[in-house]
């Protein structure tokens, strides 16, 4: 490990710790940035099989309608414009994501918006104050699109009955009456053409890089070599559960290489069916059309988390966020340690959001020197 002094240490090279490190290099900082993991680029990770850049952790589409975030990402790298399509399997039946015409067609036979809306709006179960997520779903979409379509899938995501569940879990259920068929409305949906390890690796360009480092196993030592510190670790284990663990979904992946040239036609299909086992199949080749006669799909799990196993999903329900707010009310009295990314802010980030999130931060940072140094 380097003896040197920084002026910024940045613990975790995922999206918002390479963001930070870029623009602290940029504006002239010493930086050493450092993972636990033994590579860059955090769940945003990718590798390549059979000449397919795999998402390891699971898929991630950058999308957004801000056009200065879109350009921001792409001077990193040729971001390849992709309409991700998804689709649900419930018992062998294939199903549009997000529900579209093509969605109430396969369900009822409908084939007009006028038909669908009927249908919605008979089986509707109206609730003016809904208690949880299946008050809150059966009062939107009625019962069959909530039963095949929502509740076993999101009760093996979450591991509790939505019934259990608050309606925050899913911030919206968009309805479509038109058969776009595309999984975001965003302007802009692309992903790195060569991956997003290498589009980490142009952004880490002149920042010094310890990988396989545990910050919370070194901390005294490395909170000494450097005058600031951005922590985009789990905010709970930072302060040693002094306030008990935050709680979190966690996941497990299992990558397979196929001999076939398309496995099943699309890059997302989600199993709705609580009876099978993992959550949904990722077939990578689809997001940016790469040309090969294998494939590599991969299966993912979602398994009870607990300290020491990678947290995913952070459970919002209110219990959680009051634990959070004692947390945050320690952090924001630290005066040279910033918390950020889906860990350190326990928030389910989307790319666009994170890369926001880490400008504003630096941006913050740099302020603060000028003040202290004028």
């Amino acid at each position: 490990m380097p003896r040197a002094d920084y002026d910024l240490l940045v613990v975790g090279c995922g999206l918002f710790g390479c963001v930070v490190a870029h623009e602290a290099v940029k504006a002239g900082l010493r930086v050493l940035a450092i993972d636990r993991r033994n590579h860059i680029g955090g769940n945003c990770y990718t590798e390549r099989m059979e000449g397919i850049d795999v998402h390891v952790y699971g898929p991630h589409i950058f999308h957004t309608s801000d056009e200065s975030i879109r350009n921001y990402l792409g001077q990193f790298g040729n971001l390849k414009s992709c309409s991700v399509q998804v689709m649900a399997n419930y018992q062998d039946e294939l199903y549009h994501l997000p529900f579209n015409m093509s969605t109430f067609r396969d369900l009822w036979g409908c084939g007009t918006p006028a038909e669908a809306h009927a249908i919605l709006e008979a089986q509707r179960v109206p609730c003016v104050s809904p208690r949880n997520l299946e008050d809150y779903a059966l009062s939107l979409v009625g019962r069959d699109i909530y039963e095949r379509l929502i509740k076993g899938y999101t009760e093996k995501r979450w591991g509790k009955p939505c019934s259990e569940l608050p309606q925050s879990v899913m911030r919206r259920i968009p309805l479509r009456f038109t058969f776009d068929g595309s999984f975001f409305y965003d302007a802009y949906q692309a992903v790195p053409e060569d991956g997003y390890t290498a589009m980490f690796e142009r952004m880490l360009e002149g920042v010094e890089v310890c990988l396989g480092v545990d910050y919370l196993q070194e901390r005294e030592r490395l909170s000494r070599i450097a005058s600031c510190v951005v922590y985009s670790g789990a905010i709970d284990e930072y302060y040693d559960y002094c306030f008990g663990p935050l709680e979190y979904r966690s996941l497990h992946f299992d990558h397979n290489v196929l001999d076939e040239e398309n496995h099943q036609g699309c890059a997302v299909v989600n199993y709705t069916d609580a009876a099978i086992p993992f959550m949904r199949c990722v077939e990578h080749k689809h997001f940016v059309g790469r040309k090969s006669d294998r494939t590599v799909v991969s299966y993912e799990f979602v398994q009870p988390w607990c300290p020491g196993i990678e947290p995913y999903y952070p459970m919002e329900d209110d219990e959680n966020r009051a634990r959070y707010d004692r947390y945050r009310d320690l952090a924001v009295k630290e005066s040279n340690v910033f918390f950020g990314g889906r860990l350190g802010d326990y928030r389910y980030y989307d790319m666009h959001e994170t890369v926001e999130a880490a400008l504003a931060t630096v941006s913050t940072i740099l302020s603060l020197r000028r003040s202290r140094q004028g």
